[in-house]
């Protein structure tokens, strides 16, 4: 994710005619949303590698059609729903998976416990995204299950920033991008999939590397439960972040841990040129990405289990049908 971009999306149509808006904002400070900055629209390229149909080949429901993969991922410089939290939820630590910063030595500014209720919070957001979409993705059909055609139009290009309400599909898109966005931010802003740099010594600047393999358990958003605090690895931190000047004094800080920049192929997500010094560092980048490629791939079959668990498995699989086919009315 990238945080505090400099332009904010605004309009009613923020895809197809966004207007522009400069803000004073500091460096991006997770995987990208714009292709600028030293952003490589890292969350549209995570996204697409993890969900696009293999070239010029219909989905099978687990894949998405060109048109409604622009809208999930985002094309040209726009954010699209998986960039959506990084227009409106800037400064909400829950939408990002920040400031669950946890280092064990004596005196660390934070205890384990403190650390966890603030990763737990993420999980918690992100299963509240999970939930709207799978209801919004109900209501693309009418009562008697057929497609509800005018839900169900990409015409024109959704809208995802500021609460602006929208065809059911684009609300469905919406849901799932914005938990797709925060559980992407963890693998850059944890140390779940990391390596620590072996040639200095471990501490807030140098934090631990976990190097634990992904999908992580952390992040089953469709059961409804969060995680029990046991479940959460005792050496797991995330980085923190403040606006205000040593608001993060003592502690482990983004900067310290993110592997938020880098080139991604967004056929295969093989990377390249890590842009941050942790991701320069035993390939963490490439380690960042490939399990946010997996846990994204992991989201959307857990999301149309959820579907047929809510809708029953005619209704559900429809409902998938719609969100991934561009032209759902005909063809689902």
């Amino acid at each position: 994710m990238r945080r505090l971009t400099p332009f904010v999306f605004l309009g009613a149509t923020a895809l197809a005619a966004p207007m522009l808006m400069t803000v004073q904002a500091p460096p991006a400070r997770a995987f990208g949303t714009v292709n600028t900055l030293g952003q490589h629209a890292e969350h549209e390229r995570i996204t697409r590698a993890a969900l696009a149909c293999p070239s010029g080949a219909p989905s099978d429901g687990s894949c998405f059609e060109p048109r409604s993969l622009d809208q999930i991922a985002g094309r040209g410089g726009t954010f699209g729903a998986v960039g959506a939290p990084d227009t409106d939820e800037v400064l909400s630590p829950a939408a990002h998976c920040d400031n669950a910063d946890y280092l064990a030595q004596a005196g660390y500014a934070r205890t384990r416990d403190q650390a966890t209720k603030e990763l737990l919070a993420c999980v918690a957001r992100l299963q509240a995204r999970f939930a709207e979409g799978v209801t919004a993705a109900g209501a693309t059909l009418d009562a008697g299950g057929a497609v509800a055609a005018r839900e169900a139009d990409l015409a024109k290009d959704c809208t995802f920033t500021l609460g602006v309400p929208g065809r059911n599909k684009c609300e469905a898109l919406e849901g799932f991008g914005r938990a797709l966005h925060g559980v992407q931010d963890f693998y850059s802003h944890s140390n779940w999939t990391d390596k620590a740099d072996p040639g200095r010594p471990t501490g807030k600047n140098n934090p631990p590397g976990l190097n634990l393999p992904a999908p992580s358990p952390l992040f089953a958003l469709g059961g409804g439960q969060p995680p029990q605090s046991p479940a959460v690895p005792a050496g797991l931190t995330t980085g923190c972040f403040s606006l205000v000047p040593l608001g993060c004094s003592g502690r482990v800080q983004h900067g310290d841990l993110n592997k938020d920049n880098g080139l991604i192929d967004p056929a295969t997500g093989a990377t390249g040129s890590p842009g941050t010094a942790r991701g320069k560092t035993g390939g963490n980048f490439d380690r960042a990405v490939q399990g946010a490629v997996a846990d994204t791939r992991r989201q959307w079959a857990d999301f149309r289990t959820a579907l047929v668990t809510r809708y029953g498995k005619e209704r559900g699989e429809r409902a998938a049908c719609v969100l991934t086919h561009d032209d759902p009315a005909r063809t689902c």
